[in-house]
């Protein structure tokens, strides 16, 4: 489903994926894994095709079509997907016409209001969050938790091929992150793929990857199935450095664009 050739990508001049090469195949769910600042946001915005990351080399494959140069609007179109690691607040926009006009915009036909208070009652549900939280501005003032909970009900909403989720784990207590990982277990069993970054085994012995990936100094350094990510929850990364002589470079945590960076292409 997904080909990532010798990935380069740039932000404001400084590169920060240095060759990706990766594969992922319809109905894999995927554990994304590396330290902070080296990488692993980046991919995700780089694949969803956010036009302040720079791809200098390479190519991405989705479907058997090359996706590199194509924008954010249509990308999604053909089915991906991104959650916010740090989802913006959109002052004057409502969270009903967001959502409404998001869904008509990948449909043929707008969708009935009937069929749409439907969908949105039943998400709502799903993910633990009151449905009056739809007639509020798109996510203003709400708290991290409740902003995770609004990206897992556009997921539902948009239905997409493949998901992307940056940390959709935090700021959740036990009973919202029971309720997500339900929902993405059930957009799995109807065919979603999913790629997940998360810090937390908590996530993933919910919902049980079958392979993992893990990002170091701006390269796939390392992958293996879902028992490396455990193993990674439980040891940290220093029996990478131990065992594969990979040196991990220290950074700086990379400034998330999640709110600043959307408000400004906007």
């Amino acid at each position: 489903m997904l080909k990532i050739n010798d990935l380069n990508v740039s932000i404001d001049s400084s590169s920060i994926l240095n060759g990706i090469n990766l594969e992922i195949s319809k109905g894999d769910i995927v554990a994304l894994l590396g330290p902070n600042g080296h990488g692993k946001s980046t991919l995700f915005h780089s694949i969803m095709g956010n036009p302040r990351y720079v791809v200098n080399k390479g190519n991405i494959i989705f479907n058997g079509e090359d996706i590199t140069k194509m924008d954010v609007s249509t990308r999604s179109k053909k089915g991906l997907f991104l959650a916010f690691q740090n989802p913006p607040e959109i002052s004057g926009v409502m969270t009903l016409d967001f959502f409404k006009n998001s869904l008509n915009s990948h449909l043929d036909k707008p969708i009935k209001l009937l069929d749409f208070y439907k969908k949105t009652t039943q998400a709502y549900e799903d993910v633990g969050l009151d449905s009056s939280f739809i007639e509020r501005n798109l996510n203003e003032g709400f708290s991290g938790g409740e902003k995770k909970r609004n990206e897992i009900i556009q997921l539902q909403l948009l239905s997409p091929t493949l998901a992307m989720l940056d940390e959709i784990d935090s700021g959740l207590d036990v009973d919202a992150l029971s309720s997500i990982a339900k929902v993405i277990n059930n957009m799995h069993e109807k065919g979603t793929t999913f790629i997940l970054i998360s810090h937390y085994d908590k996530l993933f012995s919910l919902i049980n990857p079958n392979k993992t990936f893990v990002i170091i100094n701006g390269k796939v350094a390392l992958s293996g199935d879902g028992l490396l990510a455990k193993r990674i929850s439980k040891e940290g990364y220093s029996f990478i450095e131990k065992e594969f002589k990979i040196k991990i470079e220290k950074k700086e945590k990379q400034v998330s664009i999640g709110s600043c960076g959307v408000k400004q292409v906007i």
